[in-house]
């Protein structure tokens, strides 16, 4: 465009009338086409450096454009590019962005245990037991569930390493084991470094591997039902992690058990968010997402409701159970932030701000998750004081 405007001036400016190439050498120029020229000459080359700006300024919004769609492609969301280094096609299959909130629930597991201290050892525990959580078996579950949702993707992303053909069936297929019994291989090696007479955190390994793929493969296809699949999604995220972490340092108890499963509730609405930007493959596939099957206004309110009235119960029993009223404060400030972006950006268009409102949204969520963890952290140091 801006090529197009220099020339128009030029074209312009060779209309303008000039004095004859005689007159030019005989004649002195008149002062009024010398002050002409004078203006227009620079006009020329402030021109054509416009033109050679605008391409630089093409240029570098193109390179930052390949640069994000290259950041994207090793995180696995959308937007990514293809590629062909099989090593970064195998990466995009475990999606590294979501290992993020299962390493979150290992700190949240080891802050609410009250026995992790700041030593080597239990540095070490913690940073095997986010690797066995995240790159290993939540790497298995999102290329299992790449692998049972090739025809989809398609639909939906058709970049994706699978249904664009970057990647083979066996190699997705050998990748897929690996990453099961790595995973299951550490967890037990994390309950003999513990002394645990009993293989806990091998056992939580079977139990999300085993959920993780009756998620994605029929015939059970937990991900077909928005509730089931969704509350599946949302308990793996949030209740799994925090387990192995507590197990790791410390015991398990009833009660961290019972709210974390309702906790999952908040995460049931996290999974719902992801599902708007679905709502045009699984219809095609058949699958009754929330969006799909309630419509999006119906699902929108769903959505944040179950993500707010569940920290809301939450900070509720911190607060008049458990006497953590600084913990219980600390969550329901959280709150308030979250409450403001569903109304600025969810509420209004889920479909368009669904990345943007889980970007700012989200943050205060985790944090709130920590927070309660701490909360029960100073309940079980107080009893093992005692």
């Amino acid at each position: 465009m801006r090529l197009g405007t220099s020339l128009s001036v030029g074209a312009r400016i060779g209309k303008r009338p000039v004095p004859s190439a005689f007159s030019s050498i005989v004649a002195p120029k008149p002062p009024s086409l010398l002050a002409v020229n004078r203006i227009h000459a620079p006009a020329r080359s402030g021109c054509r450096l416009c033109v050679r700006a605008s391409q630089d300024t093409e240029e570098s919004k193109e390179t930052t454009k390949e640069e994000g769609s290259k950041v994207s492609q090793l995180l696995g969301i959308r937007g990514a590019k293809q590629e062909t280094d099989i090593w970064k096609i195998r990466l995009q299959l475990t999606k590294p962005v979501t290992w993020v909130p299962l390493i979150w629930g290992v700190l949240c597991g080891a802050a609410a245990s009250g026995g992790f201290t700041w030593t080597l050892d239990n540095v070490l525990k913690s940073l095997v037991t986010m690797t066995m959580s995240g790159p290993l078996l939540t790497g298995y579950t999102q290329t299992i569930n790449d692998w049972y949702d090739r025809e989809i993707d398609a639909i939906n992303e058709p970049y994706r390493p699978i249904p664009s053909g970057a990647i083979s069936e066996f190699e997705v297929i050998a990748q897929i084991w690996i990453l099961l019994l790595g995973g299951l291989a550490v967890s037990y090696g994390l309950d003999v470094w513990s002394g645990h007479d009993f293989p806990i955190v091998f056992s939580l390994a079977v139990f999300g591997s085993f959920i993780s793929y009756i998620y994605s493969a029929p015939p059970l296809k937990l991900k077909q039902s928005g509730w089931i699949g969704n509350y599946a999604l949302g308990s793996s995220y949030i209740s799994l992690p925090w387990w192995a972490g507590q197990s790791v340092f410390g015991t398990l108890s009833l009660d961290v058990v019972v709210l974390t499963i309702l906790y999952s509730i908040a995460g049931l609405g996290i999974a719902i968010v992801n599902d708007f930007k679905s709502i045009e493959g699984d219809r095609a596939m058949g699958l009754q997402s929330l969006p799909v099957a309630f419509g999006v206004d119906t699902a929108k309110w769903i959505c944040v409701g179950s993500i707010d009235i569940t920290q809301i119960c939450v900070a509720a029993y911190l607060f008049f159970g458990l006497h953590e009223n600084t913990e219980a404060l600390i969550l329901t400030g959280l709150i308030i932030p979250q409450i403001f972006f569903q109304a600025t950006l969810f509420l209004p268009d889920p479909i368009k701000n669904d990345v943007a409102y889980q970007a700012r949204s989200q943050p205060f969520l985790v944090f709130g998750l920590l927070t309660t963890a701490f909360a029960f952290g100073h309940q079980n140091m107080m009893a093992l004081a005692q």
